[in-house]
């Protein structure tokens, strides 16, 4: 594994895990009915790579799972980054 493999491998596991967690923040503020993060907020690290950390937390936790916004996006976003990322992981295989 190359040094850019193991850096992309890093990029999706942090911005994955900020996800979820921001994901699970939210759920617990909602309940608690405190100020939220916002919806952009959620998106915007979906969109940057979270997209298995935001689907993962809309099924754990049942959250944002009735909003066509959510409902629709993480798992389209989900499955143009699994297509991307491995493209990327691939090219960068080729710099070794």
């Amino acid at each position: 594994m190359t040094v850019c493999q193991l850096l992309l491998a890093a990029y999706l596991a942090a911005v994955n895990i900020l996800t979820f967690c921001l994901y699970a923040l939210d759920k617990r503020r909602a309940k608690r009915h405190m100020w939220r993060v916002r919806e952009s907020t959620l998106l915007t690290f979906t969109v940057l790579g979270g997209s298995p950390g935001a689907l993962l937390a809309m099924h754990l936790l049942r959250h944002k799972s009735k909003h066509a916004k959510f409902y629709l996006t993480i798992p389209t976003c989900f499955f143009v980054h699994v297509f991307a990322f491995t493209y990327l992981f691939w090219r960068l295989s080729q710099f070794s």
